[in-house]
């Protein structure tokens, strides 16, 4: 009786070790739609994946692909910088986002036109499967 309520226990916390080891996983690829300047939404797309605590990814969309940079993943929270140059002016979009299973949702932090203030936008996308 003793090794069987042990035999219990050991599976019943390795089934809570094996649902953390998935939950909170930002990796994969995710898809939304973000309109642009002509009222026509573009598909993005944004490749993830998380090794040993770093994030990694890029993101991709009208503009091509770009890596991402000063990407973080901590409670549950994806946050990352994507830097783009056109016509030899670069600039930065920050964004940040809550991991919800399959849905990450957050804001994207964008640099005003013309040096004006910055502006943000809410952007929800979905992870493929």
């Amino acid at each position: 009786m003793k090794s069987l309520r042990s035999l219990i226990v050991a599976s019943v916390a390795a089934c809570f070790l094996t649902i953390a080891a998935f939950a909170g996983d930002p990796s994969g690829t995710w898809k939304w739609s973000q309109p642009g300047r002509d009222g026509q939404a573009s598909e993005v797309s944004l490749k993830l994946d998380l090794k040993e605590d770093k994030l990694t990814g890029s993101l991709a969309g009208r503009m091509g692909e770009t890596a991402i940079s000063d990407a973080v993943f901590k409670d549950d929270t994806v946050t990352f910088s994507v830097v783009r140059e056109r016509n030899g002016t670069k600039w930065t979009s920050k964004y940040n986002a809550k991991l919800e299973g399959d849905t990450l949702k957050g804001t994207i932090e964008m640099p005003g036109r013309d040096g004006g203030e910055p502006r943000k936008l809410d952007w929800s996308a979905t992870r493929t499967k």
